[in-house]
């Protein structure tokens, strides 16, 4: 069974982000709260649907949810384009796109704080194949997202009302 790694060294930063440490990823998602940086993708066709992934069940946060189209963290020594460049090659196979800043904020769960830099972007849906590290995707309809909220992640419930604005 598949499981994320626990020792992973993720950045410690503050909430400018500026590095002023590092931590695994079982100490930032353990309830340390401390803060680290993490690259979301919104991923939008031609039509204005959203691409979303479902988490796995293994996913240590949470699993079986439907989440942003990529989202991942920011390695230790990595910058915040390479985060969000290999992400979105990782898990959509998403190499020829143009990001977008949509927003810089800290979410802050019961169990960890991340500093999330979203962005978003337009491709073709024939560009998008969902990685095994995904339990799949598809696409939503603005409609069918403002009715199943529930199955979303908070965050990206958060994002949604930014990432929805910032698209008409």
């Amino acid at each position: 069974m598949n499981k994320d790694n626990s020792q992973e060294i993720f950045p410690v930063v503050d909430e400018a982000g500026n590095v002023i440490g590092k931590a695994t990823r079982g100490e930032c998602h353990g309830g340390s709260k401390l803060l680290h940086p993490v690259v979301h993708l919104h991923v939008f066709d031609k039509e204005g649907r959203l691409f979303l992934q479902h988490r796995p069940k293994w996913k240590d946060i949470q699993p079986g949810k439907w989440d942003t189209a990529v989202g991942g963290h920011v390695d230790f020594g990595e910058c915040v384009g390479d985060a969000l460049r290999r992400e979105a090659r990782e898990e959509l196979g998403l190499t020829d796109f143009v990001p977008e800043f949509v927003k810089g904020y800290v979410f802050e769960s019961d169990r960890e704080r991340e500093l999330i830099n979203s962005f978003k972007t337009v491709v073709d849906p024939a560009d998008v194949h969902p990685s095994d590290e995904l339990d799949g995707g598809r696409w939503w309809t603005i409609e069918e997202l403002k009715s199943n909220t529930s199955e979303l992640t908070p965050n990206l419930r958060h994002e949604l009302t930014y990432v929805l604005m910032h698209n008409a």
